[in-house]
């Protein structure tokens, strides 16, 4: 499997200091191009590769690291994304109130996979903060949970694989619809850190 973090932002940074502790090899892109991201390169070491976006959208498994309503933008890039991951790490909010936004009764994950056609859709790493995600997955006497669903089973057992790569415990929810009363933005999940005991 081939990875990209699109994002480079508070979230897409806590998950490249994870994938770089692992050594895991890892493209990211931003909207301001490659030579932006020269300074995060030499932070996080060779297995980060700064690409541009069309380059990281051709990965096998995407992070969507982007705010909710950069996603529209995102999949003008790329026409057809057929069996492509998107890890949708997005949180649909509401600024500067803070509340979740009103979707008109849709999930944000529903939303993202609109945008992206053909598109296998996962929604983790949402739930968990960057101080907390950046930080050791390794935590009394534990790991931390990262909780995921998505509506293709097979998507959902190659991002919990990456989950548990990256040192974290993976909870599988089911499908983006059983899930998200507790994992979309303003549900009980968020920035609730679970730890799951050795």
């Amino acid at each position: 499997m081939t990875y990209a973090i699109i994002g480079s932002g508070a979230i897409g940074s806590a998950l490249l200091t994870q994938f770089s502790s692992k050594g895991i090899p890892v493209k990211v892109a931003n909207s301001r191009g490659a030579a932006s991201l020269d300074a995060t390169a030499t932070k996080f070491g060779k297995t980060v590769v700064p690409t541009d976006i069309a380059d990281a959208l051709a990965q096998d498994i995407i992070i969507l690291a982007v705010p909710f309503t950069a996603v529209p933008d995102l999949a003008k890039i790329r026409k057809d994304w057929t069996g492509t991951i998107v890890v949708d790490a997005t949180n649909a909010i509401k600024f500067p109130e803070f509340r979740p936004a009103d979707l008109g009764g849709k999930l944000s994950s529903d939303i993202v996979a609109e945008a992206l056609p053909g598109a296998k859709v996962v929604k983790a790493f949402n739930t968990i903060p960057a101080a907390v995600l950046a930080a050791d997955p390794a935590e009394a006497s534990g790991r931390r949970v990262v909780v995921l669903s998505g509506n293709d089973e097979d998507a959902n057992t190659s991002v919990a694989g990456l989950v548990e790569m990256l040192g974290f415990a993976a909870l599988n929810l089911g499908s983006l619809k059983a899930a998200a009363p507790v994992q979309q933005f303003g549900g009980p999940l968020v920035a609730v850190n679970l730890i799951k005991k050795s």
